[in-house]
This record gives structure tokens, C-alpha cells and sequence, in this order.
């Protein structure tokens, strides 16, 4: 089965290749992009840009947003969290958290699919942790230096540990159960 992932970010098309690959799911790339549009909801981020995305290529397609939701502030950066990175970056959120003792935080990842005939459905997949008090590790992307599990960090992790635990491959293992069912 071949299915097309619509991604500007190589790290997750690396991380969907890795864990759909085994299960028999070809991830093809096509980085033409699609409207991210502004909303709280990671869902509604999802579906909008897999629907948009499945009109222009006209085959079963699929996409993925995640965010890093920090319980003490408010869910911050949340939907928002592919800007934060850019804009303030690990030691941004760090200097945030200076002196808060509630480290909670969340991973949420959601995958959009959509095909020509069938229409648009989400998988979700969250995972548990905290905001470390510096960075740590060399591996992973994006805010993995900072977000621990278990004491250790995503980046910290070899590939095949996060991948046994993340939200995105919490996200990604529903989807390819659902499309290995519907056979497209």
C-alpha cells in the first residue's frame, strides 16, 4: 500500500517512514504544503489541510500536526508550538518555566486522512511527561530536548525508543490500522 504524507517537516516524514514501513505502508512525500490554518484545535488544523491537500492530488493522502501542551501555561504554545520553536526555541520556554514547579506537559499529534472517496477521518495519540529544567540529548527535533518521559528526554532517546512511545507514533499506529483495514 502507498500513501502520500503531506509534510515540510523531513523529521516527521523520517518518523512515519520508520514506524508505517514494517506495517507494509509505502510513505511517499510530496511537500507541496497545504494551508495551515489558525485554531486551537490541532484536529481542525488537520482536517482542514488534508482535505485541501486531497482536492489537489486527487489520491488518499495524509498529514500531521502535534503540539506541545504545557499544563501551567495554560497549554502553551499548544497549536502554536511549530512557531514558538522558531520564534523562542527550547531556551525561550525554558526562561518561561524558570521558577514553576508544575512541569506537566503533553504531546498531542494528530493524523488527518483523506482519500478521493473516502472522507476525512482523525487518529489521535497524546503522550505524558514534563518540561526538563535545561536541554538534554543530541537526538529527536523540535522541543525533544526539553520534553522528558520517564527522566529521560525525547532527545535522549534512541529512535527506536521514542518511536516505541511518542505521540505521533501513538497517532500514526491507529492510522495504519485503520488504512490496512480500508485497503486503499
Amino acid at each position: 500500500m502507498r500513501l502520500t504524507f503531506i509534510t515540510g517537516n523531513l523529521h516527521k516524514l523520517e518518523e512515519a517512514r520508520a514506524l508505517l514501513s514494517p506495517l507494509g505502508i509505502e510513505v511517499e512525500h510530496d511537500a507541496g504544503g497545504y494551508t495551515e490554518i489558525q485554531s486551537d484545535s490541532l484536529e481542525e488544523i488537520a482536517l482542514f489541510g488534508v482535505r485541501e491537500g486531497c482536492k489537489r492530488l486527487n489520491r488518499p493522502v495524509f498529514v500531521e500536526d502535534a503540539g506541545l501542551f504545557i499544563h501551567a501555561l495554560g497549554g502553551f504554545p499548544g497549536p502554536y508550538s511549530a512557531y514558538v520553536f522558531r520564534t523562542i526555541g527550547n531556551a525561550g520556554i525554558l526562561r518561561l518555566m524558570e521558577g514553576v514547579s508544575d512541569r506537566d506537559a503533553h504531546f498531542t499529534s494528530c493524523v488527518a486522512f483523506c482519500a478521493p472517496d473516502h472522507p476525512p477521518v482523525v487518529f489521535v495519540g497524546r503522550v505524558d511527561g514534563r518540561i526538563a529544567r535545561e536541554e538534554r540529548g543530541t537526538g529527536g527535533f523540535g522541543f525533544d530536548p526539553i520534553f522528558e518521559v520517564d527522566g529521560s528526554t525525547f532527545a535522549e532517546l534512541s529512535t527506536e525508543q521514542k518511536n516505541a512511545l511518542s505521540h505521533r507514533a501513538r497517532a500514526l499506529s491507529k492510522f495504519a490500522s485503520f488504512v490496512r483495514e480500508l485497503d486503499v
